[in-house]
């Protein structure tokens, strides 16, 4: 069978896929299209221009740590803006993190989806708490 990668485009284009997984090339007429549902698409796509916007925001913080140091500026002038960067990146992470929890564990669609989003959310927090 053939993965939804291998399966994006027209029968055409797959003709060669198919014929190298063994299947006949009448069979390409016999399978149906394949169409990308809203499941199989991550959750941040909804408020992918939010969410952009504010990396972008993280990205020129971090650029105004680098001009201040080859500015030479006071030390406690960098550390105000590292702590804004950190607070900026906690509060990203914090709302990725209770998109995840609502989408993939309170709304899993099966015990064992629950369980990988929690094992995810496990493993997220072990590095992020080092």
């Amino acid at each position: 069978m053939l993965c939804p990668a291998q399966a994006i485009g027209t029968r055409q284009s797959i003709a060669p896929a198919l014929a190298e997984s063994g299947f006949a090339p009448s069979d390409i007429y016999s399978i149906p299209p394949y169409t990308i549902n809203e499941a199989d698409m991550s959750h941040t796509v909804y408020q992918q221009a939010k969410l952009l916007s504010r990396v972008r925001r993280l990205k020129g913080q971090m650029e105004a740590v680098e001009r201040a140091l080859e500015a030479e500026r006071p030390c406690g002038e960098i550390l105000q803006l590292l702590a804004s960067i950190r607070g900026a990146l906690t509060g990203l992470t914090g709302e990725i993190l209770e998109d995840h929890l609502q989408e993939h564990v309170l709304q899993a669609e099966s015990e064992q989806a629950r369980r990988q989003a929690v094992d995810e959310i496990s493993d997220v927090l072990k590095t992020y708490l080092r």
